[in-house]
């Protein structure tokens, strides 16, 4: 999955966050997805690419962040990202919810 615009040290990390996730149990397509996802987060957040989501610039990137988000348990995903999902699902009323509600209204939809 390294791409041909990824320096060395991005393709290191890339086979490193496979590898790792490997290791814990994850399938190997969804280990490789964790780590190209990863790499493209760090890369959009140093301005390396052409265009990126808001979430991928403006979010605690992932080595600050540890895995404490890691979309399991209800503090899985941040209000940012709930709100983009309930904005792609046309959901009223979003711009005045708070994380909870969003939760709740992406359930629902």
């Amino acid at each position: 999955m390294p791409r041909q615009e990824w320096t060395g040290k991005e393709e290191r990390q890339y086979e490193h966050i496979r590898d790792e996730a490997k290791e814990r149990g994850t399938k190997p397509a969804r280990a490789k997805e964790i780590a190209a996802r990863t790499v493209n987060k760090q890369r959009a957040q140093a301005g390396k690419t052409r265009t990126a989501s808001r979430t991928s610039t403006e979010d605690t990137s992932a080595y600050r962040r540890g895995g404490k988000r890691s979309h399991t348990g209800p503090k899985g995903r941040t209000k940012a990202q709930l709100y983009e999902e309930a904005r792609r699902k046309n959901v009223q009323g979003r711009s005045k919810m708070n994380k909870a509600e969003l939760e709740r209204a992406l359930q629902r939809k």
